[in-house]
């Protein structure tokens, strides 16, 4: 088969899509990337730019200024998929006719798109060919499907439902959507160099501490607060692409952009903004989190982490020396944390997802 995987030019986006793209690829079909965002390692696949016109930042300004009651909850996390939906059916306009370039050049038997890419949809409907849904966040991809294709921009547009549907949510945080076909969460975070002393044992415990790639209002950087409360905790923290380094205590160093999916297995502890890929991540890896809630799912995000017990839902600037003491010290939250990484393990692989696409093809 020829395979086109469709993701928004962003790297929260793109980097889930990876595990399953590449499993494509080591059973013996070609594989292509579409998406635009430049990450250092997408494990050899092939790619293709289609987001020379996407710009998320002035869908969000377009839509704002349209609805400014909704752009307020977006900033809050309360707006559940209203927001989203107009943002990326704007958004995805502008992948569409570059998709549809690169698929009548490529002629592929089928479209994979995550979750906030219907043009994928779009296209594969023109091509008459089948497309899969792969969700990449907490939110059922489902909703999201129909958040974005009923969406004022485009609303006017034929996008046929996909084929499948496949679930990385692991079932105990919540149920798989109707009929989609559950797959393991493959942590992966793009490659980058780990550096010597990284690949050492810390002698103390090691706490991992990132922020998102994506900068703006309540972008939840906990970097500052883990810096102003970590002075006085037993443990080494590590701040991945900090966005400073001024006043570091002894017992927190930084450093550029690391693969997390190698370090969270070895790690005491993640601390990061509640993106759907940070906290499958941490999930996957067995490890207590804290996730600062804020725009966007990240507040859904944080939330539901909390519920499931393996983690703490507290805002940037609430952060202290207490959580950081309790997220190493809970034993309740680690056996939490260990519980879904056994239950995320059992779900099936991404190589055991591949013989369902080649049926969809096959007939």
């Amino acid at each position: 088969m020829r395979i086109v995987f469709v993701a928004a030019p962003l790297q929260g986006h793109l980097l889930p899509l990876i595990p399953l793209a590449a499993a494509c690829r080591d059973a013996g079909h070609e594989v292509i990337l579409a998406s635009g965002v430049d990450v250092p390692d997408v494990r050899g696949l092939r790619t293709a730019d289609i987001g020379g016109s996407f710009s998320l930042a002035r869908a969000a300004i377009r839509v704002s200024l349209r609805r400014p009651g909704l752009a307020r909850s977006e900033m809050k996390g309360t707006a559940g998929h209203g927001f989203v939906g107009e943002l990326f059916g704007r958004a995805n306009l502008a992948l569409v006719d570059p998709l549809m370039e690169l698929a009548r050049r490529e002629r592929p038997d089928l479209i994979v798109f995550e979750s906030l890419s219907e043009a994928g949809a779009i296209v594969a409907g023109r091509l008459a060919i089948p497309s899969v849904l792969q969700e990449n966040t907490l939110w059922p991809a489902p909703d999201l499907f129909q958040a974005v294709i009923t969406s004022s921009a485009l609303a006017g547009l034929d996008v046929p439902a996909p084929e499948l549907t496949i679930a990385v949510t692991p079932p105990s945080m919540r149920p798989a959507p109707a009929g989609a076909l559950p797959m393991r969460p493959v942590p992966f975070s793009g490659g980058g160099a780990i550096p010597g002393w990284l690949r050492e044992p810390a002698g103390k415990p090691r706490v991992l501490v990132s922020r998102s790639t994506l900068t703006g209002p309540n972008d939840g950087d906990p970097g500052p607060a883990v810096i102003a409360a970590a002075g006085g905790i037993d443990a080494e923290f590590v701040l991945v692409r900090p966005a400073g380094t001024r006043g570091l205590p002894p017992n927190v160093r930084a450093v550029d952009r690391v693969p997390l999916d190698e370090l969270l297995p070895r790690a005491a502890a993640f601390i990061h903004h509640a993106g759907a890929g940070s906290v499958l991540g941490g999930l996957a890896a067995g490890v207590p989190q804290l996730a600062v809630p804020g725009a966007g799912d990240r507040k859904h995000n944080a939330e539901m982490l909390a519920r499931s017990g393996a983690g703490l839902a507290v805002p940037a600037d609430a952060i202290t020396a207490d959580h950081l003491n309790r997220l190493l010290t809970d034993q309740s939250v680690r056996t939490a944390a260990q519980e879904v990484a056994a239950e995320i393990a059992a779900m099936p692989a991404p190589a055991a997802i591949v013989p369902h696409l080649e049926k969809l093809v096959s007939g």
